[in-house]
């Protein structure tokens, strides 16, 4: 875990230094991880060595893609090329919801599936625990919505009248949002575990399957209008159709 912040906070300094919005997320990303690494030192989860490997695993696919991303544009998954795309312009918020919309669309199925493995889904008990342990994430992210609106605030987006009203709303969605957003992830990690024991290219079709519909979902959101109120409206995340 020190190794993954250490990483994190090098290339925070290297956007920032560049002036790349992508900093507004990788600096919300950061402090996350602080406090998921404060929760597993607290005790918070059932199976911290598995958590501390998950969001190790799980952050390394946004480093890789953003690191990709300044290397050649072309060649991140497309979730994150959309979300690389959006307008430099743009609240830092939008980028911040994008960014966590392509991570955990795309991104985080494709890490469960890799740190639960086979023999793991055919023990309920232990795959009970690993759900519950995905779940008891939600609560350190929600904790952070007030902070990160803070941040927010500092980076440059500040608060107009409507935003002040609607405070207590936007971190209700942002609960609700997550919660709707972690039974999808968790119903596409199936479904990819599915694919694994049917063999590697019935994997990488409905890897292809998850990464087209996650690219779509962030480019739905970036047509125009507040991020947030787009996806009260039409959900965060994406499901994999069915066998």
């Amino acid at each position: 875990m020190d190794e993954l912040v250490a990483r994190m906070q090098e290339l925070l300094d290297a956007v920032t230094a560049a002036g790349d919005p992508a900093r507004h997320f990788l600096g919300t990303y950061l402090r996350t991880t602080q406090a998921v690494n404060a929760a597993i030192d607290a005790g918070r989860f059932e199976d911290p060595d598995w958590v501390t490997a998950w969001d190790v695993d799980f952050a390394g696919l946004y480093l890789d893609a953003l690191d990709a991303h300044r290397r050649d544009p072309a060649t991140p998954p497309a979730p994150w090329r959309a979300a690389f795309r959006t307008d430099p312009a743009a609240r830092p918020e939008a980028h911040v919801l994008l960014g966590m919309n392509a991570h955990i669309n795309y991104d985080l199925p494709l890490s469960l599936v890799r740190v639960i493995g086979v023999a793991d889904f055919a023990d309920p008990p232990l795959l009970d625990s690993r759900r519950r342990d995905h779940e008891a994430i939600d609560e350190v992210l929600a904790a952070r919505v007030p902070a990160e609106d803070r941040e927010l605030q500092a980076a440059g987006s500040p608060r107009t009248p409507l935003d002040r009203l609607t405070g207590g709303l936007n971190r209700t969605a942002t609960r609700v949002l997550l919660r709707e957003s972690r039974r999808r992830v968790w119903a596409n990690t199936t479904v990819l575990h599915a694919a694994r024991l049917r063999g590697p290219e019935e994997l990488a079709r409905r890897r292809a399957q998850l990464e087209a519909a996650a690219a779509a979902r962030v480019a739905d959101l970036q047509r125009g209008g507040p991020v947030l109120l787009r996806l009260a409206v039409r959900g965060f995340g994406v499901r994999l159709p069915p066998d």
